[in-house]
């Protein structure tokens, strides 16, 4: 599919076939078209949850996802988290395939401009889970799967639930499948008018 055609007919999908189920060869084309995201220098924050359990999911869905079918229903469920300390560790391994040139320019800018900085690793981390999960739903469009992106979840409750680690942030779900039924209606986008501004406010 045409990326500009997949960027329109990705749509938020809210029921799934319980019965389909991507192949193994499936999810590893989707998540291996995910890692092509773009991320700050090369971080690549992102640490994927793939929630496969049906027990596990069933506990999420009743007890911390507003009973919502696509948790338990949906071919693939990933949890999208980041590393937002990724920066500090092993930094050189981001740019190991670089001209050493290169490679040591970018490691060396590395932590000056992250250190004592929280809030923008923070920031940069769910930066890269958002270019990672449109990226994800994109190449699932481009597959011939709906997907669903989901932040309606007890964040706090499911972060305990997987045993986040604490130099680690909570992002979206995203489900994917067999859509069952259509999407609702478009709500409509806001003109470019509204949205575009040129060379300051």
């Amino acid at each position: 599919m045409d990326v500009i055609d997949a960027i329109y007919a990705r749509r938020a999908v809210k029921h799934f076939d319980p019965i389909h189920r991507l192949t193994a060869e499936e999810e590893r084309r989707l998540l291996e078209a995910t890692i092509q995201a773009p991320t700050s220098f090369n971080i690549q924050h992102w640490r994927f949850v793939i929630l496969r359990d049906p027990a596990l999911r069933s506990t999420i869905r009743k007890e911390y996802g507003n009973d919502q079918a696509q948790i338990t229903d949906a071919s693939l469920l990933v949890l999208f988290t980041a590393d937002v300390k990724a920066w500090s560790k092993q930094p050189q391994r981001y740019w190991a395939g670089a001209p050493q040139p290169v490679a040591d320019l970018l490691v060396g800018w590395m932590g000056p401009f992250h250190d004592g900085r929280e809030w923008l690793q923070r920031d940069e981390a769910q930066r890269s889970i958002g270019l990672a999960m449109q990226t994800l739903m994109l190449a699932a469009t481009g597959m011939g799967y709906q997907s669903c992106p989901m932040i309606g979840f007890e964040i706090e409750k499911l972060a305990e639930l997987i045993h986040l680690p604490a130099d680690h942030v909570m992002g979206p779900m995203v489900a994917i499948g067999k859509g069952t039924q259509e999407p609702w209606p478009k709500p409509g986008q806001l003109p470019l008018k509204e949205l575009v501004v040129e060379n300051g406010f």
